[in-house]
């Protein structure tokens, strides 16, 4: 019996499972993330996290981790991450030394994707595009079950592509980047541009436009729009079977129906076949994503 131990790396919290072959969930164990401790501190747990894990099983597992950001494939070094301390850092090389075996590493929007895609909403689609709509916007791309990282490892990272070149400054030096409509302090912003009240939340103003209030629907009709907007240069180009939504945007009900029909207006077709649909696994997409960075045994990596 072979394992995989998946790691969700995050910036308040990491947590770990251990999986078997059939993709079963063994154990769980989450952690807060010592991110102010520094760059070691957050190592340093990680492995305590795999060989507290390991000790049950009593052998040694694949381990595939799950992170902000990408690592360069040009100097194999962290970047992008919004755990700051890890950026410059070369997180697989030090993670293989403290493991003392290989570790295989990916975006934790690759690794959403790859678990809906693998068992989840994707799980019959040949090709699977899922998307995490939360404090920020990305995405990963699964081609029959593999995963699809692209030569400079940015493949899937569509909150990134410019929406409207007037648009708010993203934190990426570019001005309107789709995270900065498509997230919920996009939302927010949008709702606060056009007057509403500063106190309102992203709940508050789907209750509202629920509940009647013309701003708040005019707010929800934008960010509908712009969904459909921004999906349909994903759908133009890969064209895919599915498109699973993950992130707390996510639960956005209109997405599935108002959201979809916006795409299908936008998309340069006569009628739009891919479909739209909300995640399995939920919260534990990306580490049950990471744990299968690592293939089941007798399968082609």
């Amino acid at each position: 019996m072979s394992y995989r131990i998946g790691i969700d790396l995050g910036g308040t919290k990491t947590e770990a499972i251990v999986m078997n072959e059939a993709g079963e969930i063994l154990s769980r164990e989450r952690r807060p993330t010592p991110v102010a401790d520094g760059y070691d501190a957050i190592l340093n747990n990680i492995a305590d996290l795999v060989f507290t894990l390991e000790q049950p099983i009593g052998s040694k597992a694949h381990v595939g981790i799950g992170h902000p950001g990408a690592v360069s494939v040009r100097t194999g070094l962290l970047k992008n991450s919004n755990t700051v301390c890890m950026n410059g850092m070369p997180v697989k090389a030090d993670l293989e030394r403290l493991l003392d075996r290989p570790v295989r590493m990916a975006n934790d929007a690759n690794c959403f994707a790859l678990s809906e895609a693998i068992d989840g909403a994707g799980r019959d689609a040949n090709v699977v595009f899922g998307v995490i709509m939360g404090t920020g916007v990305g995405g990963g791309i699964v081609f029959h079950q593999k995963l699809h990282q692209g030569l400079q490892h940015i493949a899937g990272e569509w909150g990134h592509n410019i929406l409207e070149p007037d648009g708010p400054l993203c934190f990426c030096g570019k001005h309107g980047c789709i995270e900065n409509f498509l997230s919920g302090p996009g939302l927010l912003h949008a709702y606060r541009k056009a007057g509403g009240n500063q106190g309102d939340d992203t709940k508050t103003i789907v209750a509202k436009a629920a509940n009647g209030d013309a701003l708040a629907e005019e707010t929800m009709q934008l960010f509908l729009d712009r969904f459909g907007h921004a999906m349909s240069i994903v759908v133009n180009i890969l064209d895919p079977d599915i498109i699973v939504l993950g992130g707390g945007m996510s639960n956005l009900e209109r997405l599935y129906t108002e959201g979809r029909d916006a795409l299908a207006r936008w998309v340069f077709n006569d009628e739009l076949l891919t479909r739209v649909v909300r995640n399995v696994h939920g919260d534990s997409a990306g580490v049950r994503g990471a744990a299968w960075l690592w293939p089941a045994r007798g399968e082609n990596d």
